[in-house]
């Protein structure tokens, strides 16, 4: 990774770590002048660790943190107390803390905080007196982090719809690679496009993702719950666009199949692709802008309705026209419709 790169991914990463910073202080301080513990050190720890998880689910992954480093706290405190510190009651404190956790329905990073901190604890025997005030720095350290948790920046609301505008460009590039391989009757860029297609499945895991944790921060964060149905919406891009861009790749495929043989494609067809292309891209331009989608939707119209007068001829081309079709249907639900609308729309003007 280059500077420029490294930069980003800090800037990237800035808010997140300044709110591990803010918590672990400020757990310290409350524990410190509130409580009079004179040495919290649990507290920030239980704070740093528990904002350090993504913004995917936090409040979940927080209270398990908060949870684990309690369980392992006090557990490790409880068994120095009645057997003191060394490598056999580090084993005992493991098993037990580790074992009181799954029971308390844990996932797996609840579980390992709580191994962590009570190898923690039985390692730096407290004081006299100070075993249940490590066990309250933890909670306040956790309870701080719950609070702040709910201070998110905008970013995991907006990536949803960037990843789905990116998508959407994608498939357009990969409709113009797949018509370009077909008028050049050129194998190899055939089966470039091919292989761009299949490349676009991570893609989709992330919006996916994305989605997730983007309604988990409008649900988690009371500034930012207006901007849930918006979320939701985008959210409801990932079906039809999954279905885009699986319609792609069997475009892509049989296009490559019938370059490879040698096979005639309509150049009605090819422009039938491109056209396609062209709309991809301008519906991830409207939605990019939040601008009207009435016209990119007579656009896809138009695009199904040129389909309907391209000859048949072979196999392949058969199955392409098929496809580019069926893509349609699915950018006009991108676009807003609903499945049944869009799919009548085409069906109008292809008379199928």
């Amino acid at each position: 990774m280059d500077l420029a790169g490294r930069l980003a991914r800090v800037r990237r990463n800035s808010f997140q770590v300044l709110q591990c910073a803010v918590a672990g202080g400020l757990a310290w301080f409350l524990a410190q002048q509130v409580l009079g513990h004179e040495r919290p050190v649990f507290a920030g720890i239980a704070a740093v660790v528990a904002l350090s998880v993504s913004y995917g689910q936090r409040r979940r992954r927080v209270l398990e943190v908060v949870v684990g480093v309690a369980v392992g706290v006090l557990v490790g405190d409880l068994i120095v107390l009645v057997v003191g510190s060394g490598a056999w009651q580090v084993a005992l404190v493991v098993a037990l803390s580790m074992t009181v956790a799954t029971f308390l329905g844990a996932g797996t990073l609840m579980i390992n905080q709580s191994a962590v901190q009570a190898v923690f604890v039985t390692t730096f025997v407290a004081p006299a007196g100070e075993g249940v005030d490590r066990w309250l720095d933890a909670v306040t350290g956790g309870l701080v982090a719950l609070a702040i948790a709910t201070v998110v920046p905008s970013s995991p609301l907006q990536r949803p719809l960037g990843l789905a505008v990116g998508l959407l460009r994608e498939i357009a590039e990969l409709l113009a690679e797949a018509a370009a391989a077909g008028r050049a009757h050129d194998a190899g860029l055939a089966h470039e496009a091919l292989e761009h297609a299949r490349s676009t499945q991570t893609r989709l895991d992330a919006l996916r993702a994305a989605g997730a944790e983007g309604l988990d921060v409008a649900a988690g964060s009371p500034w930012r719950r207006r901007h849930g149905s918006r979320v939701r919406d985008v959210v409801t891009l990932s079906e039809p666009l999954d279905r885009a861009v699986r319609n792609v790749r069997v475009l892509a495929r049989r296009l490559e199949s019938a370059v490879d043989r040698g096979e005639r494609v309509p150049p009605l067809l090819l422009d039938c692709v491109e056209a396609l292309g062209a709309a991809a891209l301008r519906l991830a331009g409207d939605l990019a802008e939040g601008a009207p989608l009435d016209e990119v939707v007579d656009e896809l119209v138009g695009v199904a309705a040129a389909s309907a007068e391209v000859p048949r001829t072979t196999l392949s081309a058969d199955v392409v026209l098929a496809q580019v079709r069926s893509t349609t249907v699915d950018l006009l639900q991108v676009a807003g419709l609903d499945g049944r609308d869009a799919l009548g729309r085409v069906r109008r003007v292809t008379g199928g």
